[in-house]
């Protein structure tokens, strides 16, 4: 995984620290025209961790005086990473999140009072919520949230992995998707796979991805084969539906975000039973 920071601490003295530890259709045509403007993606909307990076976020169905959500990584949870088929829900949690303007700079504290949804089974998140709405974010700081699109990323998207932890943002692009990617004892469910020039580091772990022309969140940032092992934590393998097992050293993966939205209704209420919901359940 882009280990959380703690994790990769003996990497320091050399260039800093990136994440921990996905079935799909071949979502093979690029979404954007040739034509297409590029936004300009900045840190707006970023938080750091104490050992990770995360975002605001909202659903296209969010409103502006719901409770506002930070999304990062299910192993930076700071009660430790979930086991293998463990879902986390409701939990109490007073977390604290830098929150980042344009320029990286950190101009508040948000805190959070509870873990809405954390799990490492099919994908690697957690979801807080937060002690203030995003209309008081916008009046007080002037900063949006990252929208999470709804739809499955595609390939060959430019993209932008930006870590609020080291203030750093990642450009390349979307180059494909991964049956199920093993790392330890877990495994996760249609990931998305980076081109090389998206090599996070320690600290990286829990950065949106957000894709370079709709400025929306497709994926979160989360593991990197680090050392050319087969399978274990830190070397995640790809498995393809078959059971073929490929390795590539120096590839880091992302995961999907597309399904989340479903799984929120009115009031960014958690309710995995919503329709259309596939998230893992407890």
């Amino acid at each position: 995984m882009n280990k959380p920071l703690l994790a990769a601490l003996s990497a320091v003295a050399t260039v800093g620290l990136g994440a921990t530890p996905a079935l799909a259709a071949p979502h093979t045509t690029a979404p954007h025209s040739a034509k297409a403007a590029a936004l300009t993606v900045d840190f707006a909307g970023t938080v750091s961790l104490s050992n990770c990076s995360g975002s605001v976020i909202r659903f296209p169905g969010s409103a502006d005086t719901d409770p506002a959500l930070v999304l990062t990584n299910g192993h930076c949870l700071e009660t430790g990473m979930p086991s293998a088929g463990q879902v986390i829900t409701g939990q109490s949690s007073s977390r604290t999140f830098g929150l980042l303007n344009s320029a990286g700079t950190k101009i508040a504290t948000l805190r959070a009072n509870q873990v809405v949804y954390s799990t490492m089974t099919d994908t690697d998140v957690t979801i807080y919520r937060t002690t203030t709405t995003y209309a008081a974010i916008k009046s007080s700081y002037g900063i949006s949230p990252l929208t999470v699109q709804d739809t499955h990323p595609v390939a060959g998207t430019a993209i932008k992995v930006v870590s609020g932890y080291w203030k750093r943002i990642y450009s390349c692009n979307v180059d494909g998707f991964v049956y199920r990617l093993k790392e330890g004892d877990w495994t996760f469910k249609d990931s998305v796979r980076y081109t090389s020039a998206c090599n996070t580091i320690g600290g990286t772990s829990g950065s949106p991805v957000i894709d370079a022309t709709t400025g929306k969140v497709v994926a979160v940032n989360n593991t990197g084969n680090e050392d050319g092992e087969r399978c274990t934590v830190n070397n995640p393998c790809e498995v393809d539906s078959s059971g073929n097992v490929t390795v590539r050293q120096g590839i880091n993966y992302a995961q999907e975000t597309y399904n989340i939205p479903a799984c929120f209704t009115t009031g960014n209420k958690l309710d995995l039973s919503a329709a259309g919901c596939t998230l893992p359940k407890p």
